[in-house]
C-alpha cells in the first residue's frame, strides 16, 4: 500500500509561515509529478502547486508570489513553503502523486491562519 506522509500543518497568525513536507516512496517519487492541495470547509478541493519529476513548477493563482513548491529527490520528499499567509489560506492541505496510471492521496494535514 502506498503512502504518503504529510507534516508540517499548525496555526499561525497572519503573515507568518508554515513549510508543508510530503514523503513518498522512492518507487513513485522519482517518476512522478508531485503537488499540493487544499479544500476548505464548505468548499471543493483545489490546486495549489504542482512540480513534475524534472523539476517544472505550476502554480495557483492564489498561490503566486507566497507559495514555492520544491522537491529533495535524495529524501524522496516534497515541500511547501507557504509565506504571508492569509486567513484564507486556511484548509486542509493534501499531497497527491501523479503516475501514468495511478495516483496516490496524502491523509492531509491543517493550516490555520489567524486574523
Amino acid at each position: 500500500q502506498v503512502q504518503l506522509i504529510e507534516s508540517g500543518g499548525g496555526l499561525v497568525q497572519a503573515g507568518g509561515s508554515l513549510r508543508l513536507s510530503c514523503a513518498a516512496p522512492r518507487s513513485i517519487f522519482s517518476s512522478n509529478t508531485m503537488g499540493w492541495y487544499r479544500q476548505a470547509p464548505g468548499k471543493q478541493r483545489e490546486l495549489v502547486a504542482l512540480i513534475s519529476s524534472r523539476d517544472s513548477t505550476n502554480y495557483a493563482d492564489s498561490a503566486k508570489g507566497r507559495f514555492t513548491i520544491s522537491r529533495d529527490s535524495a529524501k524522496n520528499t516534497v515541500y511547501l513553503q507557504m509565506n504571508s499567509l492569509k486567513p484564507e489560506d486556511t484548509a486542509v492541505y493534501y499531497c497527491r502523486s501523479i503516475g501514468l496510471t495511478r495516483e496516490y492521496w496524502g491523509q492531509g494535514t491543517q493550516v490555520t491562519v489567524s486574523s
